[in-house]
């Protein structure tokens, strides 16, 4: 059984209010035409952005929010200002020479066939492949040794390939397949229905489905869920309160039955369902925050079979792995920060029943499962180590990796004899390996044909001491004799938050920047997942500026070892790691050249009243919750940060109108307070993708346009006047 992510990072604004029907009159007009700012130094013209009136009271605390219309993303007068933003931005990147050799070579790299691992359904080998360029990758199948065919191809689910396939998933046998679609980036899905053997679509498509997994009961049906729909702007109203939901095949979805989450002590911001894998017991996960959840199961084989708690509070992550009959397999990290693996009876699942499995060790357990066995990866300084186990609790061997790097997951079903997994670092390209549980060895399934010789590059992990004395890795990749000049071209990428950890992985956007001889430097920031709950804890709500000193004690020691210095050193992060970036260059303008936050959260005062933010909480707190919490999340809330007579970096904000996750009025507020304070000569840009969302199933040309964008606003603002050769 795979594990069903019950989270996706969430998202958060809301509507324009407090301001009167006269004030908004003419603003379009004024936003098309004569009404520009200019900014003092840099030459540039921006669009003039009306301050409203709107003021929050806090605890006493008086807090204006002049952008405040900004919140309503289908307003036309919010429209004409993303229009005009975009006209200066883009008439900005035009005059940069060498931005269309970027995209040019973005292209030719990029141009490789990729194939991902086969898997099995019913007489079919599933496999999805990228010829190269195409925005959205396809499912292609063969039957024995026949040849392949497209099985669904998502390049033409829409014209512009900006509908992409989410999941997709079989029912027990193979024979028929439920797979979501996302229009336009949003993270609101349509399930549709198809007889795996003809691909004929056998029902009317679900709707309104959101943060949700399919997991199929047999051929009967299956477990998804969703909200109800918000009212208001479906891309910015708050969803607060998730629902799973059963569809029995052939019946409407509005005769689907409600499983969890429709009674007031139900009530989860995340729910998700999911089958064991012999059918026998629906697990489900309920959470109000992205950490910690509550966890019940129903035993399928009996009919009106009561939900039974494992677990009725939010004080651990804990899900079920795998079952043998009615013994379930647990990994939590309840009283092990670390995880571990944990074995209970079905019929008596509560925690004083538990059994240590596979105990807690000094680094962080992911746990799979797969050809009748376990596999337990820890991190190991971010770098990967795997071990296989039966049943029994044995280890059976250690998995021997090609070297240090990321090793994927070992999963399939337990009849499996071959499973596969990919290994990657950032300077090697992913190779997929097939692997015999039984004999335990590992051969080359697929190479990538990236046209990239990671022998020409160096990737070495150091550890460097943040502000209070914690020591904190960070890997640096470069091209093998960089002189440390202090004038090597360095992006300084980071995250630290929701206990994600950055592992190495080869990008092909990255491999682009270290040929230009740039610097592309990871640290694992507190907040993170590399060290476990502890290390996320130490970067959440009244902790959350250890996220940032690390960040900038990771700059500093790029500076003081002579990797970069100031003058070439950029900082890049998106959604938490948006936040990061406007943190770290309000508070420390002076360390970097460039920022550039993508789909940020910039309004830590508002994020949660949005979508589902306010399932963010745990990591952030909220500015209601009380005066400490509130004065803490002013003092670096990005938006409320940007200072007037200062000089901030070259600055690029990226964002997308249809994202639903992060909602873009957290960028455009911070790019509006850039743009109208900013003293020094940099630009402050913001580029806003339209018709996409917070990343996901974005298509190949606009991700190759993007990084074409930011590569060369980045080497622009640092005076690089042409691209090195060869």
């Amino acid at each position: 059984m795979k594990k069903v992510p019950v989270l996706a990072l969430a998202s958060v604004l809301a509507a324009c209010a407090g301001e009167s029907p006269e004030s908004k009159k003419n603003v379009n007009a004024e936003v098309e035409s004569a009404a520009v700012a200019e900014a003092a130094v840099s030459g540039l013209s921006y669009p003039q952005t009306r301050k409203g009136d709107v003021v929050d009271s806090y605890f006493g605390t008086d807090v204006a929010d002049p952008y405040r219309w900004l919140e309503d993303d289908r307003s036309e007068e919010t429209e004409a200002w993303v229009k005009a933003q975009n006209e200066v931005t883009f008439s900005y990147l035009d005059q940069i020479d060498y931005r269309e050799t970027l995209k040019q070579r973005l292209e030719q790299l990029w141009n490789y066939e990729k194939v991902g691992s086969p898997f099995k359904e019913g007489d079919y080998t599933y496999f999805y492949r990228n010829d190269g360029l195409q925005n959205q990758y396809v499912v292609w199948r063969k039957k024995g040794d026949g040849e392949a065919e497209i099985f669904l191809d998502p390049n033409t689910f829409s014209e512009d390939g900006t509908t992409s396939l989410a999941s997709l998933r079989f029912s027990k046998d193979g024979s028929i397949a439920a797979y979501s679609i996302s229009e336009g980036g949003s993270d609101w899905r349509k399930i549709i229905i198809i007889d795996a053997e003809t691909k004929q679509v056998l029902e009317e498509p679900l709707v309104d489905v959101k943060f949700s997994g399919i997991s199929w009961v047999g051929n009967e049906g299956f477990y998804y869920s969703s909200y109800d729909k918000p009212e208001g702007s479906e891309l910015s109203a708050k969803t607060d309160q998730h629902k799973l939901y059963f569809h029995k095949l052939g019946e409407p979805q509005s005769d689907d039955a409600l499983i969890f989450g429709g009674k007031p002590e139900e009530k989860r911001r995340y729910v998700s369902g999911s089958v064991t894998e012999d059918d026998r017991y629906l697990v489900i996960s309920g959470a109000t925050s992205t950490s910690g959840n509550d966890l019940y199961i129903q035993d399928l084989t009996k009919a009106d079979a009561p939900l039974v708690q494992i677990l009725g509070d939010f004080d651990s992550d804990t899900y079920v792995l795998d079952n043998q009959g009615s013994t379930l397999y647990l990994v939590t990290n309840r009283n092990a920060p670390n995880k571990k693996v944990v074995t209970v009876d079905a019929a008596a699942p509560a925690e004083e029943n538990w059994k240590d499995f596979i105990a807690e060790t000094d680094n962080v357990l992911s746990a799979s499962t797969g050809g009748g066995y376990i596999f337990a990866e820890y991190m190991v300084d971010a770098l990967s180590k795997v071990y296989q186990y039966d049943y029994s609790g044995e280890q059976v061997r250690e998995i021997a990796l090609p070297g240090p790097g990321s090793a994927s997951s070992l999963n399939g079903k337990r009849e499996d004899a071959t499973l596969y997994y990919s290994f990657t670092n950032y300077k090697t390209p992913a190779t997929i390996f097939a692997f015999d549980v039984k004999e335990g060895e590992s051969s080359v399934y697929r190479k990538s044909g990236a046209q990239f010789d990671p022998a020409g590059y160096e990737s070495e992990q150091v550890f460097y001491t943040s502000r209070d004395g914690t020591k904190v890795p960070m890997l640096i990749t470069y091209k093998k004799g960089l002189e440390l000049n202090g004038k090597n071209p360095t992006i300084l990428y980071g995250y630290g938050g929701f206990n994600v950890s950055l592992t190495p992985s080869f990008s092909i956007a990255n491999a682009v920047w270290l040929e230009q001889g740039g610097v592309y430097a990871v640290p694992n920031l507190r907040g993170g997942g590399e060290y476990g709950k502890r290390w996320h804890d130490a970067g959440t709500k009244l902790q959350k500026q250890n996220v940032f000193d690390d960040f900038i004690a990771a700059g500093e020691y790029l500076i003081e070892q002579g990797y970069t210095s100031s003058d070439y050193l950029a900082i890049r992060g998106g959604s938490n790691g948006g936040l990061l970036v406007g943190a770290v260059m309000t508070q420390r303008p002076d360390l970097v050249k460039v920022a550039l936050p993508a789909v940020g959260v910039m309004d830590m005062l508002r994020y949660h009243t949005f979508t589902a933010g306010a399932g963010w909480a745990y990591d952030y707190g909220t500015a209601e919750q009380s005066k400490e919490m509130f004065e803490y999340l002013l003092g670096y809330s990005p938006v409320h940060n940007v200072q007037a007579g200062t000089a901030y970096p070259a600055t690029m904000v990226t964002t997308a109108d249809h994202d639903d996750r992060v909602v873009p009025a957290h960028s455009f507020k911070f790019a509006a307070e850039l743009q109208a304070k900013q003293a020094g000569a940099a630009p402050t840009l913001i580029r806003i993708e339209t018709n996409a969302g917070h990343g996901a199933g974005t298509p190949v040309s606009k991700t190759i346009e993007q990084y074409a964008d930011l590569f060369s606003f980045t080497l622009y603002n640092m005076g690089v006047k042409a691209l090195p050769k060869g």
